[in-house]
């Protein structure tokens, strides 16, 4: 009896101990598409843009405005968006089946249609696992106020 308690304790911690392992994999896999879409937002790339959004990408912007994901990427490769630099910080990444979130805060050098300005927010972004691969379905950013 007292043999079949310690492998059935074996066996589960075991079992949390893969069950933890893969999910700080998704974690760190989310976080990496991340820093993906952080890079191609300062140098963008229609292929690379194109590549980590869903098709039915709607990317909130925190002046209300809503872009689907042809407008996202004209926006960047246009330079009518044109971010010089962005620093995440605050992140946090919850995996849910094939579905992350994350939040963190955003702060940024623009230059926006040549007007040189800065961006503060707090961000939410919304990631699905499709074909293997991560990809932004939505984003919502709120101004921070100071």
């Amino acid at each position: 009896m007292h043999c079949k308690k310690l492998l059935f304790l074996l066996i589960a911690l075991c079992t949390l101990t893969a069950v933890d392992g893969w999910a700080q994999k998704q974690d760190q896999a989310v976080a990496q598409a991340v820093e993906k879409l952080r890079k191609l937002m300062i140098d963008p790339d229609k292929a690379g843009l194109d590549a980590i959004t869903a098709t039915q990408l709607t990317y909130g912007h925190s002046s209300g405005k809503i872009e689907d994901k042809a407008a996202f990427m004209e926006a960047l490769t246009s330079g009518a968006s044109d971010f010089k630099t962005i620093e995440l910080t605050d992140q946090t990444v919850t995996v849910v089946d094939n579905t992350a979130w994350v939040r963190h805060k955003l702060f940024a050098d623009t230059s926006d249609n040549g007007k040189p300005g800065q961006a503060k927010l707090s961000v939410l972004l919304i990631w699905v696992k499709q074909k293997g691969d991560w990809k932004l379905l939505a984003r919502q950013a709120v101004k921070i106020q100071q």
